[in-house]
């Protein structure tokens, strides 16, 4: 008897280490666990915010039109057989005229008789166009605030783009699709500043090419690799990325994809969360006017997270 106690009471002598260590790691556990819920739901929050932001009545699944301005004056609306050098795909057969001056301004005059608004209110004459380059861009409203046309710039180009709530693109929406969220693509890197000034030629999917701030670039590892990503934004701004990756064309839209991340802190650290990669608004409509990834920011990693190539049934 005395020699089968002493063996018991060995072996439980054996097992207390072990028990104490799960007792000692049960609350880390809970609190990981607690951790992954937490960056769930937060990336569930971001997902929904999403698809809310792309299906508000003026959102970039609402562009029905992108229409270049060749001439000194169009007329403009939907109807087909009366003149109009622009064609809307909604609103007034015959909503009016946009005229180019010689310091190149533009001017819209309302067809008499048709109700518009212009910036909210009501269009009674000749108004100034300001384009999305101006600090006060100008807004048509038609069709009781479903439609919007407005003046975009792109290099030495000029075009009106249209929205309208009742788009096909909006009211056929597909829904998103995503990589499960990963919590090891949540990668925190080094914030690289640049010099003050420092910009970077981005070119676009119409074939304009601006120079955009390019305050910094972010160097990250992954799988044992340095990858870097040249930021777009003003200083002390949030960071705007245009990236392509090996996903590219191969789950994700072959145009690339845009992430954006926090200020670097104190430290220069920044978190790339590349579970929020997200397609630019030309997944979703033709009508957009995209910027591209620039060579640097072409990574040779397949970054399997975040948003996936938009299958659209409406083209």
């Amino acid at each position: 008897m005395k020699g089968r106690s002493a063996a018991v009471l060995a072996a439980l002598l054996a097992l207390l280490p072990a028990a104490c260590r799960q007792d000692r790691e049960g609350p880390d556990q809970a609190a990981q666990a607690q951790v992954d819920r937490a960056f769930v739901a937060a990336t569930e929050e971001w997902r929904r915010q999403r698809e809310e932001e792309l299906l508000q009545p003026d959102g970039w699944t609402s562009l029905v039109g992108l229409h270049w301005l060749t001439l000194k004056a169009h007329y403009v609306g939907s109807g087909d057989r009366i003149g109009n050098g622009v064609r809307f795909a909604f609103g007034p057969p015959r909503m009016g005229m946009v005229e180019r001056d010689a310091q190149d301004r533009f001017w819209f005059v309302p067809e008499q008789g048709v109700e518009l608004t212009f910036n909210g209110e009501p269009l009674r004459g000749r108004v100034r166009l300001q384009s999305d380059h101006d600090p006060e861009p100008g807004v048509i409203g038609f069709d009781e605030g479903k439609g919007k046309v407005t003046l975009l710039k792109r290099g030495d180009r000029y075009a009106l783009r249209v929205r309208h709530a009742d788009a096909p693109t909006r009211l056929r929406f597909a829904g998103l699709q995503y990589w499960p969220a990963d919590p090891s693509w949540r990668i925190t890197g080094r914030f690289i500043a640049h010099p003050p000034g420092k910009t970077l030629p981005i070119g676009d999917i119409v074939g304009t090419q601006s120079r955009m701030p390019n305050p910094g670039a972010v160097e990250f590892e992954r799988d044992g690799r340095t990858f870097r990503l040249e930021a777009l934004g003003q200083p002390d701004g949030r960071l705007f990325f245009v990236m392509a990756d090996r996903t590219s064309g191969h789950g994700s839209y072959p145009a690339g994809r845009f992430l954006e991340a926090d200020p670097p802190d104190a430290a220069g650290n920044v978190v790339l969360d590349f579970n929020r990669a997200y397609n630019p608004p030309c997944a979703f409509t033709l009508y957009a006017t995209c910027p591209l990834p620039p060579p640097e920011n072409r990574l040779d990693l397949a970054v399997t997270a975040g948003e996936k190539h938009y299958s659209n049934p409406v083209r």
